[in-house]
């Protein structure tokens, strides 16, 4: 397949549900998996290959979403912080409850965002 869609799925009963009006499309499934099957089914109909990537929305997931978001903020900040402060990488893990290779990589991440441009003179 050649193409992905993302598409939110939303639950009516003990179905989830999708629809994607700009291709005429209405998928429908007990099932995560069984709604994309139908969707992809859908698309196949009106001349869509895609792959079909169910993302599950109902307000409790999208409440989770963002406690994880911020989280992840946080979670960033006081690696940045500690780092600052000098603090070994195995502390900053122990103090963050996060494994020392994933403090490694949002460290490795920060100091991509935050080096300066190149001088293009």
């Amino acid at each position: 397949m050649s193409e992905t869609i993302e598409c939110q799925a939303t639950r009516r009963g003990r179905t989830w549900v999708v629809r994607l009006p700009e291709h005429g499309v209405y998928g429908y499934g007990r099932t995560l998996k069984a709604v994309a099957k139908n969707t992809e089914q859908g698309l196949a109909l009106v001349g869509v290959t895609a792959e079909v990537v169910i993302i599950p929305a109902t307000p409790e997931l999208e409440k989770l979403r963002s406690i994880d978001d911020a989280r992840a903020a946080a979670l960033s900040e006081a690696v940045a912080a500690l780092a600052l402060r000098r603090t070994a990488l195995r502390d900053i893990a122990l103090a963050t409850g996060e494994s020392a290779r994933r403090v490694k990589l949002l460290l490795a991440e920060l100091a991509k965002h935050s080096e300066p441009p190149a001088d293009t003179r």
